[in-house]
């Protein structure tokens, strides 16, 4: 019982209070890291459109940026590497949705909901990456390279939605990693494609809504048998109710937009 008194409680407060510091320390160091990747990146882009992709050297990609070779190399292990220089950080960024996902939330939303980040990490430079992927579709080595990190984030997403199959629905308990799979990869395809047109439109347009368009389709399509889990009956996003001209929707705060307006658009059609 001594070990439970007062003064044993003052170094775990001690303790709390030192952390701040090193969490605060932690986050520029990632900061710092991110924005040398970027520099790197762009010195890499700037060599790339000038001399050709062959052409250029780690040494003149390090030379272009002001920092020594070493240094590329702690950031990336390639060349190759060095025009995608934000996939890591966005692969956690999508991880950190699904993890936070809301307990109703459909998983397939969590999963569109997630690769948005991708989205968003190209919207976030649209000359940059339409740079990026003329160069992609030029050499064949930056388009191993895309196709590998598009696998990563096949994988993450396949991870999270099994073990989110409705069990009501009928069909083999051993499909479930097969749905998942083609669930994940539905979800990508179709985020691909968007953004494909987005690039070749020279990173025109509203990509947000091709984007929400796309994933109902998706939804519509794969949404049958995955559920919110398996233990517990999943609470629809929103209900709608007639009353002569008017709809009344009543919707769960943590309801996404996106699957609450496909409520109201669905009773719309039936009047």
């Amino acid at each position: 019982m001594p070990e439970l008194t007062g003064p044993v409680r003052r170094p775990v407060r001690k303790k709390a209070s030192s952390d701040a510091p090193e969490s605060a320390a932690g986050s520029r160091a990632a900061a710092q890291r991110l924005k040398m990747r970027r520099e790197l990146a762009s010195a890499a882009m700037e060599l790339f459109g000038a001399k050709g992709y062959e052409a250029t050297t780690v040494d003149e990609i390090a030379a272009q940026a002001g920092v020594a070779r070493r240094t590329f190399f702690r950031h990336f292990r390639s060349k190759e590497e060095a025009i995608f220089p934000d996939h890591d950080d966005t692969l956690v960024r999508a991880e950190a949705v699904l993890n936070a996902a809301p307990p109703h939330e459909h998983p397939l939303d969590t999963v569109c909901r997630g690769i948005k980040e991708v989205m968003r990490m190209y919207a976030a430079s649209p000359v940059v990456s339409v740079a990026r992927y003329k160069l992609t579709r030029e050499v064949p080595t930056l388009r191993e390279a895309e196709i590998a990190s598009v696998a990563r984030y096949e994988r993450l997403f396949t991870r999270y939605l099994l073990g989110h199959f409705d069990e009501h629905e009928q069909h083999d308990g051993n499909d479930d990693p097969l749905l998942a799979e083609v669930a994940a990869s539905a979800v990508v395809t179709a985020h691909n494609h968007v953004l494909r047109r987005w690039l070749r439109a020279g990173g025109q347009g509203d990509v947000e809504a091709r984007l929400d368009h796309a994933f109902a389709i998706v939804r519509d399509t794969f949404g049958t048998g995955i559920g919110a889990g398996r233990t517990a009956e999943r609470t629809p996003a929103a209900t709608v109710r007639s009353s002569g001209e008017v709809l009344v929707t009543v919707a769960r705060t943590d309801a996404p937009l996106d699957e609450v307006m496909r409520t109201i658009e669905q009773a719309l059609r039936k009047r």
